[in-house]
């Protein structure tokens, strides 16, 4: 696997990436539980909202950036972060690792690529933060593998 740096090239590669990845969340699990009405509001246009995050995501120029993981001359994945070098202190943005290459080491070693390049721009601490549904759990496995803490946060909708 080689992780490098995102190119131009890559945009459209990533936001495809990015939509099958995250496509059964918004369908299979957030759509059935809280019903359309929330769906619609919340998340109904989540395959443009993806195509405008993912347009924006690296701006080294606002000290954001994303890596690219390849595996077999394809995209395996991506990474991508921001710091603030004000309060010393980077996030992760969004990790996305395509279906057929999950759970072989690429989303723990774009996670590592990530917290290097951070601590290299002055970064003390990184917020990487996710879902507490069913889908998201190997994130969470993944992120307190890494050797982050979580805190609960809880979301609640309704519809009125």
């Amino acid at each position: 696997m080689l992780i490098r740096a995102f190119t131009q090239h890559d945009l459209a590669p990533l936001t495809e990436l990015t939509i099958d990845t995250f496509r059964p969340f918004y369908e299979d699990s957030f759509r059935p539980v809280m019903g359309e009405a929330v769906f619609a509001v919340q998340h109904g246009n989540w395959r443009d909202d993806y195509r405008e995050q993912v347009a924006e995501l690296h701006a080294p120029e606002r000290h954001a950036y994303v890596a690219i993981a390849e595996a077999e001359a394809s995209i395996a994945g991506y990474v991508a972060w921001s710091v603030d070098p004000a309060r010393n202190k980077g996030e992760v943005t969004i990790l996305a690792v395509s279906a057929q290459h999950q759970r072989q080491g690429v989303g723990t070693a774009l996670c590592e690529h990530a917290f290097a390049q951070m601590r290299a721009l002055g970064a003390e601490v990184v917020e990487i933060g996710t879902g507490g549904d069913q889908f998201h759990a190997p994130a969470r496995a993944l992120y307190e593998a890494l050797g982050c803490t979580p805190h609960p946060l809880t979301v609640y909708f309704r519809q009125l």
